[in-house]
C-alpha cells in the first residue's frame, strides 16, 4: 500500500482547486483500512474519506489522511421473480452502476443516471433526481469504524436518511468507512415519470435504456459537465419552508414555484438564486452556470476560498430578499 505525502488534489474534486493533502492513500479493500487504523503513526491523524470528489469544495490544504475509495465489484446476493439484491463496493463509479443496472432489466435507479459520484457517496448524501430517492432503494450499509476497527452493518432505517442526508453524513462523518452497499431492485417492469419533464413520455412505449437516456438527455440540457468546467452540480439544497412563508412570498412573485413535502413546502433553490439576479454572473475566475442558477462553477481559480466566499453572497442575498437560509449540499472542507 502505496502513502503518499503533500499530494496534489486537483483531479481529485470536480470543482478542480488545487489544494494538498499530508497524506493519501488508494484503499482497494478492508484489510487496507484496517492497515492504517492499526499503525500507531497516524492514530491521531485526521481522516477523510473521497469517492468521485464531486460533492465536495477544498478551501485549504488538508492536515490530515485523504482515504481514496477504490473498492469495486458487483455481487447479487439473492434473487426471486420480483426483486433481486445486488451488493455493490463502494468505490464503483455511480453512474457506471446505474448503467450496469439497465442493462441488466432491474428496475428502480434509473432516474439516477449520470448523477456523479461513487455507490458509497449515494447513501451518505441520500441522492435523489427526477422524483427518486436512493434511501427506497438501498436495504444494508456496511463500513468500519476508523477509530476502531470494528464492523458494523446499517439497515435502512438505522441510516436515518433524510433529505439529501444520513447518519454518514451527520453524526458518523468521516468517523465510518462505507465499504459496500446493498441495493434491492425490481424486475417487474415499472418506471417513475412523475416528474414534470417526464410526464410526456408514454409509458407504455419507453425502456430502462429510453428512460435514462431522457435522464441523461435533460441533466446534459441544464447542468455543465464538470470535465468541461470546475463544478460539483447542485451547490444548495432546496429549502423546507412553512405555508406562511410560501404565501408571503406569492404575494411578491406570481410565478413561484414550490412542492408539498409533508407539511411543508419546498421552493427549488434554483428559483430563488435567479430571483437573486445571480444566474450567469461572472466574477474574475468563479460565477454561477448560466445552464442553471444552483450551479457554481469554478473558471480558472486554484484554491477553494473563492468559491465559498462567492457562496456566502448568494446565501446572504437570498435571506435578504426572502428570509430563507440555503444550507449547502456541497461537503465544504
Amino acid at each position: 500500500m502505496s502513502i503518499k505525502r503533500n499530494f496534489s488534489l486537483g483531479n481529485y474534486n470536480s470543482f478542480g482547486v488545487k489544494h494538498k493533502a499530508n497524506f493519501f492513500i488508494e484503499i482497494k479493500n478492508k484489510g487496507q483500512i484496517n492497515d492504517i487504523i492499526n499503525n500507531k503513526k497516524y492514530d491521531k491523524v485526521r481522516k477523510l474519506i473521497l469517492g468521485g470528489g464531486s460533492n465536495i469544495l477544498f478551501t485549504k490544504d488538508y492536515n490530515g489522511i485523504v482515504f481514496l475509495n477504490k473498492i469495486k465489484g458487483i455481487r447479487k446476493i439473492s434473487e426471486d421473480d420480483n426483486n433481486v439484491l445486488l451488493r455493490v463496493g463502494s468505490g464503483e463509479n455511480w453512474d457506471d452502476f446505474v448503467e450496469y443496472c439497465v442493462k441488466k432489466n432491474y428496475y428502480g435507479l434509473e432516474n439516477l443516471s449520470l448523477i456523479p459520484g461513487s455507490v458509497g457517496a449515494a447513501p451518505i448524501q441520500n441522492i435523489g433526481a427526477y422524483g427518486v430517492e436512493v434511501k427506497n432503494l438501498i436495504e444494508r450499509v456496511e463500513g468500519i469504524f476508523l477509530n476502531n476497527g470494528i464492523k458494523k452493518n446499517f439497515n435502512n432505517k438505522s441510516c436515518e436518511f433524510q433529505y439529501r442526508d444520513s447518519i454518514f453524513k451527520g453524526k458518523l462523518k468521516n468517523k465510518f468507512f462505507i465499504t459496500s452497499v446493498d441495493f434491492v431492485l425490481s424486475k417487474i417492469k415499472s418506471f417513475n415519470v412523475s416528474y414534470k419533464e417526464l410526464k410526456h413520455l408514454d409509458i407504455k412505449s419507453i425502456s430502462l435504456n429510453s428512460l435514462r437516456n431522457e435522464i441523461i438527455k435533460i441533466r446534459n440540457s441544464k447542468l455543465p459537465d464538470p470535465g468541461d468546467i470546475g463544478n460539483a452540480g447542485s451547490f444548495f439544497k432546496n429549502p423546507l419552508v412553512d405555508r406562511i412563508i410560501i404565501d408571503k412570498i406569492k404575494n411578491e412573485f406570481n410565478d413561484l414555484v414550490y412542492f408539498k413535502d409533508g407539511e411543508k413546502f419546498k421552493i427549488p433553490a434554483a428559483w430563488l438564486i435567479e430571483k437573486c439576479g445571480w444566474k450567469g454572473y461572472k466574477e474574475n475566475n468563479i460565477g454561477v452556470s448560466d445552464k442553471h442558477a444552483l450551479v457554481i462553477v469554478n473558471y480558472n481559480a486554484k484554491k477553494g476560498k473563492e468559491i465559498k466566499e462567492l457562496s456566502n453572497k448568494i446565501i446572504d442575498d437570498v435571506k435578504d430578499k426572502f428570509k430563507i437560509k440555503l444550507i449547502p449540499e456541497v461537503n465544504i472542507i
